[in-house]
């Protein structure tokens, strides 16, 4: 393992953990210089019960996708056959891109890998102080996980310079109950807050972070909206929360923006905008702040939306700008590192969905990608 040290710690330099040497720059250029070329990585995760793995992708710099590689997490998943974790964050790249978080749900522990494109390279294991832990968020060293099983926590961690994971003493906060769903996890841009979505229980938590990286008390946003489920950041700061909509309801999904006061209750700034679609769980923001897209996986389709100044959302043309073939079932969406493509983990097919970002927002399809199992329990998608 000695010849990955030095790599991994420019990696960590460069998140701000640590001095950057001009080494860590250089990383950082070649990174930049790979992306300038337009080519990149995709990721998704098998959450397989016996033997967790990372499927990775490489991206050409025209969107499409070949698998490249393979990766044990030295975990496992929890199996199951279409959404088992159901939530967002299951995999998580750091904010450099330099580090790839894996929660594997089934052994209780986040893995840890540094990042050269499609090409993984196992760091450390540990474990997730609670049950089933389903997402990870990331800003700078601090790295927060989400525990959905039994008491449903969030427990933080250091990243240190060999990107090991280091307990925060006195970390652990609590959701608002037992089985309450947790099923994501954010940090807002500033790093002030850690927003936490409880499906089940309808609602969004908000904790402020403090200097020492321990949390406040938690602060209970009740039933902003009807199936609550992910929350993302914006780079102005909103929180982008997507809404599967009441209970049996066609159609009734949605997606709303808010703002995080000082006090951490939200406010909200577009209040449930109609995604046109069903089970819209999942959603993922272009790096410039422009769009945001939403994956329905109960209707095999993506619904896009163009984030206003002041976090106002607006459909992109008749609201739904992307279909996969009839019997998708795309869980998880991300947007590449460039803000170019579009990618859906496509779980009843066993494939994943490509889309190319137009200049007004709307998506072309260019087809699948990948020969996966279908149906068998994969969750957690990341690009770059």
């Amino acid at each position: 393992m000695k010849r990955f040290v030095r790599p991994l710690i420019l990696s960590v330099a460069a998140l701000g953990i640590g001095t950057i040497s001009s080494s860590a720059q250089f990383t950082s250029l070649s990174a930049f210089s790979q992306q300038a070329r337009g080519r990149g990585a995709v990721f998704v995760m098998t959450n397989d019960a016996k033997k967790n793995e990372i499927v990775a992708y490489d991206r050409a710099a025209n969107g499409y996708l070949t698998e490249a590689g393979r990766y044990d997490t030295e975990g496992r998943g929890s199996g199951g056959v279409t959404d088992p974790l159901e939530a967002q964050g299951a995999l998580t790249l750091s904010q450099d891109h330099s580090i790839l978080f894996a929660a594997n749900a089934g052994s209780g522990t986040v893995s840890v890998f540094s990042v050269r494109r499609s090409n993984l390279v196992f760091v450390s294991k540990t474990p997730s102080r609670g049950s089933q832990p389903v997402a990870v968020a990331q800003f700078g060293n601090l790295v927060y996980v989400l525990n959905s099983g039994g008491a449903g926590n969030v427990a933080g961690f250091r990243l240190d310079l060999g990107a090991q994971l280091r307990p925060i003493k006195n970390s652990t906060a609590f959701l608002t109950a037992n089985v309450t769903g947790g099923a994501s996890i954010a940090f807002s841009p500033d790093g002030r807050f850690l927003l936490v979505t409880e499906r089940l229980a309808d609602n969004i938590d908000a904790f402020r972070v403090n200097p020492d990286g321990t949390l406040g008390p938690i602060v209970v946003n009740a039933k902003p909206a009807p199936g609550t489920f992910s929350v993302t950041f914006a780079p102005n700061g909103k929180a982008i929360v997507s809404e599967t909509g009441p209970a049996g309801a066609d159609n009734a999904s949605a997606i709303s923006s808010y703002s995080v006061g000082p006090d951490g209750k939200l406010t909200a700034v577009s209040q449930s905008v109609p995604a046109l679609a069903n089970a819209n769980c999942w959603n993922a923001i272009t790096p410039d702040g422009k769009y945001v897209y939403t994956s329905n996986a109960g209707s095999d389709s993506i619904s896009g939306f163009a984030i206003g100044k002041d976090g106002t959302l607006t459909p992109l043309g008749s609201t739904v700008v992307g279909n996969n073939p009839a019997g998708s079932t795309n869980l998880d969406i991300a947007v590449s590192a460039d803000g170019k493509y579009v990618y859906t983990l496509n779980s009843n097919a066993g494939n994943i969905g490509m889309f190319r970002i137009e200049d007004n927002g709307t998506l072309t399809h260019l087809g699948e990608a990948g020969d996966l199992p279908k149906s068998a329990g994969f969750n957690g998608i990341a690009a770059i």
